[in-house]
């Protein structure tokens, strides 16, 4: 049952108790983004963070595509015209969005079920978990406009998948199929088509009943990790177990341990 769902245009917001569903909801346009659907992402990813019961958040795409990145027709550069400034819509909607999906905290999952091209692809890149469809693929179509791939492309690409593989991609624009995205190691999981859904949810399910505040330890340690040296992690380790340690979900994981029952954790 739905606890509540949001009144947008162009994406939908379920919240179901502890676990959100944000979907992309321009399937004609293969759920490109434009001005209207950056200003509702943005508006949901706010009313998410906010919101304490949400433990776990869940993102896909409405009909056979999960992104395709920039809608071009909304920014269309007609001959003769000004040039746009691609750099300030970077600056004003793209980079804060994947901000934010990579600080949120709690678990972001990315159920990839069609084509995640462009900035689409370096979205699910952004979210902690992501699950593909067989039938997805992976585009940095940016190569082909004469551009660079944006949205964190650049750093989480040859992060995830080495500079080879990433300049492959960046410079030839070539798809590159879910299954061979998992076997790079630049996804966790290629399944079935038809049970994307049903394994995201049973992930956002068990993800919402484990410590989401250790989880949440868990993605800034691991973030800080690719910036920062040896020594200097391992006082981030200390000073995050010390929060970790003091929090009711560790004091529930002991006492279940010790009592050999499962724990109920609370998140906090």
């Amino acid at each position: 049952m739905k606890d509540n769902a949001q009144p947008f245009e162009t994406i939908l917001l379920e919240i179901n108790q502890t676990i959100a569903v944000l979907t992309l909801n321009r399937p004609e346009q293969l759920n490109s983004f434009n001005g209207l659907m950056h200003e509702e992402v943005r508006s949901a990813l706010k009313l998410i963070e906010t919101n304490s019961n949400i433990r776990v958040l869940v993102i896909t795409g409405a009909g056979r595509g999960f992104c395709a990145g920039q809608d071009l027709s909304d920014r269309n550069v007609a001959p003769g015209s000004e040039a746009p400034d691609l750099g300030e819509s970077l600056e004003l909607r793209y980079n804060p969005m994947i901000r934010k999906i990579r600080a949120l905290p709690m678990p972001v999952i990315c159920a990839v079920n069609g084509v995640a091209a462009g900035a689409g692809a370096n979205i699910a890149l952004a979210c902690d978990i992501v699950l593909a469809a067989k039938s997805a693929s992976f585009i940095q179509a940016f190569c082909k406009l004469g551009l660079i791939p944006d949205s964190g492309g650049t750093w989480s690409l040859p992060k995830s998948i080495g500079m080879a593989r990433a300049k492959g991609l960046a410079l030839l624009g070539e798809k590159l199929p879910a299954e061979k995205a998992e076997s790079w190691g630049l996804i966790w999981r290629a399944v079935e088509n038809e049970s994307l859904m049903d394994e995201v949810m049973s992930m956002a399910q068990h993800f919402s009943e484990q410590p989401t505040k250790g989880l949440a330890l868990i993605k800034r340690a691991l973030h800080a990790s690719e910036e920062q040296s040896f020594d200097a992690q391992l006082d981030l380790e200390r000073d995050l177990q010390r929060l970790a340690g003091r929090s009711d979900d560790y004091r529930e994981g002991v006492s279940a341990f010790i009592e050999k029952r499962p724990a109920k954790f609370t998140g906090k």
